[in-house]
């Protein structure tokens, strides 16, 4: 299925219907007084979380939301109903920023509803102007329009843990061994191009796409995925025994965190700030346990948990899964 974090809608509030001149027809009295009923307000527009990180795909060919236009008033002073809300259902995680304010929303919990736009008010019927000195007005008012507004709405995603590192550090792989994913696999750099997800006994596992040096700034897949680890709880670096140098990538990856908290200022609400477990995967690349044992110790020294896994040893995967749940339980 394809994965979409980010669009740009156009929304629209109702129009408040219009009020009416009517009047009193009655079989003795043909010539009553005024009876022209206001009109019902436009209908809100509202934005709501649900637990669905694909919706966005629904939109992907609508554009353009309206909600429902308010009634016109009716004869008899009826009142007309007021028009429909329009409710926007997006992932929780989502960003809604106001292109034309700059203003922003989150939806940080599932079923947190905001409204975004007011529908405009009814307008009047010939009964609101009635007074004693006017007893057979002849005045209506028409429904205001309902604010509009162009959006773009971005999805920061929230998992409870995030696998990051460089590309073909065994990502994708992982969350298919931990979880029902089906994550797209390759023997060749950047094979993933959307973030994906996966359910570990109800907890949410992310597979950030890879990163390189210089992400903060805008290289390779950028910060466009760097934002999605920002709302992840904790991280899970990954490191193959397939890279000459897995303590120097290890770092580069951890030095573009800390650029990209410097760059928003998050302090010690930024990337580098979080939990961080350290797999060392692919261990049937290394020459010998030696190898394994040796680079266990030197990554040991970042006072970390350090994992050793690979993907064709089943009990490897086994161990590591259940030692992962008790992290997460934990949190």
């Amino acid at each position: 299925m394809a994965f979409i974090d980010e669009i740009k809608i156009y929304a629209e509030a109702g129009r408040g219907g219009n009020g009416v001149v009517r009047w009193h027809r009655q079989k003795f009295e043909p010539k009553g007084g005024p009876a022209g009923g206001d009109a019902g307000r436009g209908g809100n527009f509202y934005v709501q979380a649900v637990r669905d990180i694909h919706i966005l795909l629904k939109y992907k060919a609508q554009k353009s939301f309206i909600a429902g236009r308010g009634e016109d008033g009716g004869s008899k002073s009826l009142h007309g109903k007021n028009g429909e809300d329009f409710v926007l259902e997006l992932p929780v995680g989502s960003v809604i920023t106001n292109l034309e304010t700059d203003q922003k929303w989150q939806l940080a919990k599932e079923g947190e509803k905001i409204l975004l736009l007011r529908g405009g008010y009814g307008g009047f019927g010939n009964e609101h102007f009635k007074s004693s000195i006017n007893t057979t007005p002849r005045e209506s008012r028409i429904g205001q329009e309902g604010e509009k507004e162009n959006f773009k709405i971005e999805l920061e995603l929230f998992a409870d843990i995030g696998f990051i590192g460089l590309p073909n550090a065994g990502k994708s792989s992982l969350l298919n061994a931990l979880t029902n994913a089906e994550a797209k696999v390759g023997d060749y750099p950047f094979t993933t191009l959307d973030p994906n997800l996966g359910d570990f006994f109800g907890y949410i596992i992310a597979d950030i796409p890879g990163l390189i040096e210089g992400a903060s700034e805008g290289k390779g897949l950028g910060v466009k995925f760097l934002r999605h680890i920002k709302r992840t709880k904790m991280l899970a670096h990954l490191v193959s025994f397939e890279n000459p140098v897995m303590l120097k990538s290890y770092k580069e990856i951890r030095k573009e965190l800390g650029k990209y908290d410097k760059n928003l200022n998050l302090g010690e609400d930024g990337l580098s700030e979080k939990e961080e477990i350290i797999i060392l995967t692919k261990t049937d690349m290394a020459e010998n346990p030696k190898i394994v044992a040796k680079t266990v110790k030197t990554f040991e020294k970042l006072n970390k948990k350090v994992f050793i896994l690979s993907l064709f040893d089943d009990k490897m995967v086994k161990k590591f899964s259940d030692a992962l749940i008790k992290i997460l339980s934990k949190k």
